[in-house]
């Protein structure tokens, strides 16, 4: 077994500089930097912002965070550099890993932040790996982590008829975990991106982000096992078992995603628009390869798997065209002017404001009720966002206004009672 080297503390040479003038180079090299670095991170950081209208949120989030601290270590390294033929660069040993554990918490932050969705373990995680980066910083620097590691390497585990260090386990893991996440957030990145075509079909946008986003992470999966040391021919086993499980117990699951796919690519529902599938009614707010999002005018979202859409009948209230019709009913007194009603009615309608003027308002007679004479009307609106409840209101109290200040009377249900009187049944003498 190799003797390990000794402990290389780079705090203890420092503290046995002599030389105060090399300190003072030092410092000042250090000063320069950091006002460089912050000048240029501050111009920069207002170009990102005035360029911030429309941009995508990776641009002009979490790069603010960073931007500092990469082009501080850039010019650390680079005062490190030329000053090393000169003269000492031990305080500059010690500040380049600090400076350098900043930048590797504050991208991993940024990276996980935008690869995965708000939750608590998200902050705990962040806390893991800002802990777990100072703490090897601290190691580097006191000289501790070459002997840490000699430690952890002679400590094997049995793993089939192969010896494993916990090093290489603990090596293989950060390898996978860093790959995987990368993968994630370059997948996110691109995603973000391909949304942002506008003059490419939404749906085609949506596939093309998910085949893309699947390729990254299947690639970012096969590195990680290389990365640890697993025989990529497990896959077959893998695929052998996936296979099983997708006659057993999946079945749904790859429905799902086989429909979905379906969904975005024939472009039958696409963001925006107005549907009702299942007895649910409201607008596409997100297509996925797994579910559609329907937000309801309540705010209710319900999240429907994909399987249910292709094999269900699906009212697109805006397939071909967002225009949707909107009806309503009245009814007058037979003694009232029915022509004028309808004349009334038209005018109601024209006069609001979501109302289209092609096609026309209509306005007719339904027919003839107990009460009095039925009428009906239709509208048309281009935006079914808007709702129907909402406009069906405003067009009622307009006729109702209009219908007041005209005499035309709204009738309230009548009933003439007849009473017979039959022999026997009264007594002499009482009425009824």
């Amino acid at each position: 077994m190799p003797t390990p080297e000794p402990p290389h503390n780079l705090i203890a040479e420092f503290l046995r500089e002599a030389d105060t003038s090399a300190v003072l180079v030092q410092l000042a090299v250090i000063a320069g930097a950091g006002g460089l670095s912050w000048l240029a991170a501050t111009a920069l950081r207002t170009r990102l912002r005035k360029s911030a209208v429309g941009a995508a949120p990776f641009r002009t989030g979490g790069v603010n965070r960073i931007l500092f601290p990469v082009m501080l270590w850039a010019a650390l390294l680079a005062g490190r550099w030329a000053l090393a033929p000169h003269g000492s660069t031990r305080l500059l040993a010690l500040v380049v890993p600090l400076v350098s554990s900043l930048v590797i918490v504050r991208i991993a932050v940024y990276v996980l932040r935008y690869a995965f969705p708000s939750g608590s373990w998200l902050s705990k995680s962040e806390r893991a790996v800002a802990w777990t980066v100072w703490i090897g910083v601290v190691l580097h620097l006191t000289g501790i982590l070459p002997m840490v590691r000699a430690w952890l390497s002679e400590i094997e585990l049995p793993l089939g008829k192969v010896d494993v260090s916990v090093l290489d386990v603990i090596e293989g893991t950060l390898s996978a975990a860093i790959t995987i996440v990368g993968a994630l957030w370059l997948g996110k990145v691109v995603e973000r991106q391909l949304m942002r075509l506008q003059r490419v079909d939404v749906s085609l946008r949506v596939v093309l982000a998910k085949l893309l986003k699947a390729v990254l992470i299947g690639l970012g999966l096969m590195i990680a096992l290389a990365l640890a040391g697993i025989d990529l021919t497990v896959l077959s086993v893998f695929g052998g078992a996936l296979g099983v499980g997708l006659g057993f117990g999946l079945q749904k699951i790859a429905a799902n995603y086989v429909s979905g796919f379906a969904i975005l690519l024939d472009r039958s529902i696409k963001l925006g628009d107005l549907v009702t599938i299942d007895n649910r009614h409201g607008e596409v707010t997100r297509l996925t390869a797994r579910y559609v999002v329907v937000r309801s005018y309540d705010g209710t979202e319900n999240i429907i798997p994909n399987e249910t859409v292709i094999t269900s009948t699906v009212q697109n209230h805006s397939y071909s065209d967002r225009q949707l019709r909107v009806d309503g009913t009245v009814q007058i007194a037979y003694d009232a002017d029915a022509e004028l009603a309808l004349e009334t009615l038209l005018a109601a309608a024209r006069a609001h404001p979501r109302v289209l003027a092609e096609p026309a308002p209509a306005a007719l007679v339904r027919g003839f009720g107990e009460s009095g004479v039925d009428l009906e009307f239709f509208v048309w609106v281009g935006d079914p966002e808007g709702g129907r409840a909402n406009l069906k209101s405003d067009l009622n109290l307009a006729i109702l206004r209009a219908f007041r200040e005209k005499g035309i009377e709204i009738p309230f249900p009548q009933r003439d009672v007849r009473i017979i009187r039959q022999p026997g049944n009264v007594p002499e003498g009482e009425i009824l």
